[in-house]
């Protein structure tokens, strides 16, 4: 009796502990159905599936209603919660596939705390192995998204490659410790509000976000007091201790390479890859990485990548027909979405691939209203065009607004064919401790188009007029030959086409790279002061143009004094924890007539 009673107790006990197992693995919710446009979906807009530590993961599903047979998936996995986003699982619905939005752990109804990048790379495998156990699923999922969605993706696919995941659409994508916060080792300021966006509410901060005028007014109020980039949150008054955590590593190291693929880490990446992005955007630093990194480590990568005259959000869904003073051209004007899903029917139902992409680089050249096609990077070009810094004046007057370069003369200096004298320097003072103006440089705040060129502090460049039409497709490279008097400087380098008519037309959005990050991201080298030294160049945004006779090509270099992004003050120190009183002597930058820029161009 006691035996039977000692056994029922052990059953009762094994039962409850397995109810309570199941209950951990997920929330069940029963579909409801919705009629929408005629069109019936099944949807559940409330589960929580658990992870192995214990954490809740919000997630929405929405399937056609009419569907008779499990389906491949779709998932966008993201920390820009919105209550909307039932409308984005509806569309994959409409494309024949199970619509899946999942969040960031803490995001909706997640009771986690929210904590960006840290817990992507497990939390994504375990949405994606959820989805393939559900009796609706046929075990194939494909991923897309843009920016931190796409890097939730590359996140996904670290440590391995899920069974179920047979490919993913990456756009625009962000790459943590490399593209963002910093670029080339520089912070930008516009990531400081971007945690109050996503980290203040379970969905989105957009009260706070969206006012301007309050991240003018910091990022004004910062430059103008000198205070410590550390310091920033308090200057603000609203703690901000993700920003303070991320200044904390300033090199790549391990706490940014837990984040995504890792060298080696890229080889076992073995599904489809289509990546999108655009030359004028912010990101395309984090897709020009990843593709790299993908395709140096795995040699048979089906990596595609899809680029054009883009911004950051145009290349993520449906670009617009007018960009910042430029009409791109008629070709251009593609529908990304719908590129994507015809992507999945690819990969995922075994239809035919898409039209556009004809080989792994597809390219949009401006100007020309065509697309080209590259088996890789490199094969974009057939030929390179090498100039160097010359300071010998080009004879060519043009047009400059509120700045002092160019020695204050409104006349480009020589982008020379041949070498020059090695020894040969233009001399550049920037004082860090007079606030009244900045090293202003043309970037992504003007036109791309434009009537005058912002030299800033700086110098520019300018080729010979060209007596022919060629394509410059691709990124910019060579070396700055520098010396300061300080330990380190940031420093900015942007290409111009001058249109025969004088008109400038910024090929893509500037190269910024920090001095002593150049070589190695992973470890600081500080500069000798008074040493000259050659800068390689980082990741360089790509781009592609028809460059017309008459044409010229413009460099303007400049180091970096603005309230935009981290002041790098020289005395070798970390520089969020740098200020003005650290500023002393003004920085002096001999720019080195043995610089040279390497300009990869097509000719037929």
């Amino acid at each position: 009796m006691k035996n039977s009673i000692n056994k029922a107790f052990i059953l009762v006990v094994v039962a409850l502990c397995f109810l309570a197992s199941c209950k951990e693995q997920s929330t069940v919710q029963t579909p409801r159905a919705m009629t929408e446009d005629g069109k019936t979906y099944l949807v559940q807009d409330s589960i929580l599936i658990s992870t192995g530590d214990g954490a809740k993961i919000h997630a929405i599903i929405v399937r056609n209603a009419e569907a008779s047979e499990p389906s491949p998936a779709v998932l966008f996995h993201t920390i820009y919660a919105r209550k909307s986003d039932l409308k984005r699982a509806k569309m994959a619905a409409d494309h024949g596939y199970v619509g899946v939005v999942s969040y960031t752990r803490g995001k909706g109804l997640s009771p986690d705390s929210i904590v960006p990048y840290k817990y992507e790379s497990t939390d994504t495998y375990e949405v994606i192995d959820w989805i393939s156990k559900q009796d609706w699923s046929n075990q194939k999922v494909g991923m897309y998204g843009g920016s931190y969605v796409g890097f939730t993706q590359w996140a996904a696919v670290k440590h391995k490659v899920h069974p179920a995941l047979k490919t993913i659409v990456p756009s625009v994508s962000a790459a943590p410790g490399i593209a963002e916060p910093m670029e080339n080792g520089v912070y930008f300021n516009f990531h400081f509000p971007w945690h109050h966006y996503v980290s203040n509410n379970k969905y989105l901060d957009t009260t706070l976000y969206y006012n301007g005028q309050r991240w003018r007014d910091l990022n004004m109020n910062w430059f103008e007091k000198g205070v410590a980039y550390n310091a920033m949150d308090s200057l603000d008054g609203l703690p901000n201790p993700q920003f303070r955590e991320r200044l904390l590593h300033p090199t790549y190291d391990a706490y940014w390479q837990n984040m995504m693929p890792y060298k080696e880490e890229f080889a076992h990446i073995d599904i489809p890859v289509l990546a999108t992005t655009g030359y004028f955007d912010g990101g395309q630093v984090g897709t020009q990485y990843y593709l790299k990194e993908h395709t140096k480590y795995n040699k048979n990568a089906d990596h595609y990548l899809v680029i054009g005259p883009y911004t950051h959000f145009g290349a993520q869904e449906k670009p617009s027909a007018h960009i910042f003073g430029y009409d791109i051209d008629p070709v251009a004007q593609i529908d990304i979405t719908e590129l994507i899903f015809d992507w999945f029917d690819y990969t995922l139902k075994g239809k035919a691939k898409p039209k556009l992409l004809q080989d792994k680089i597809n390219y949009q050249v401006m100007g020309a209203n065509t697309w080209g096609h590259a088996p890789s990077l490199q094969e974009m070009a057939n030929d390179t065009l090498k100039y160097y810094l010359s300071n010998e004046r080009s004879g060519v007057a043009f047009t400059s607004l509120f700045d002092t370069g160019n020695n204050g003369k409104d006349i480009h200096y020589t982008l020379a064919e041949q070498p020059v004298d090695a020894n040969q320097y233009l001399e550049q003072t920037i004082d860090f401790t007079d606030r009244s103006n900045f090293t202003w440089n043309s970037s992504g705040w003007r036109n791309i188009v434009e009537d005058s060129l912002m030299v800033g502090h700086g110098f520019s460049f300018a080729t010979q007029p060209f007596d022919s039409d060629f394509e410059l497709n691709g990124s910019f490279g060579g070396e700055i030959s520098v010396s300061i008097n300080k330990k380190d400087f940031n420093y900015k380098v942007v290409l111009f086409e001058q249109t025969p008519d004088g008109k400038f037309f910024a090929l893509t959005l500037p190269y910024v790279g920090r001095a002593s990050y150049v070589r190695d991201w992973e470890s600081r080298q500080l500069l000798t002061p008074h040493e000259k030294v050659k800068l390689p160049f980082g990741i360089v945004r790509m781009t592609s143009k028809k460059i017309s006779k008459g044409s010229r090509l413009v460099v303007v270099v400049n180091g970096i004094k603005d309230p935009f992004s981290e002041i790098n003050y020289g005395t070798g120190k970390d520089v969020s924890e740098e200020t003005i009183k650290d500023a002393k002597e003004p920085l002096i930058i001999k720019w080195y007539g043995d610089s040279y820029l390497e300009i990869p161009v097509k000719r037929n």
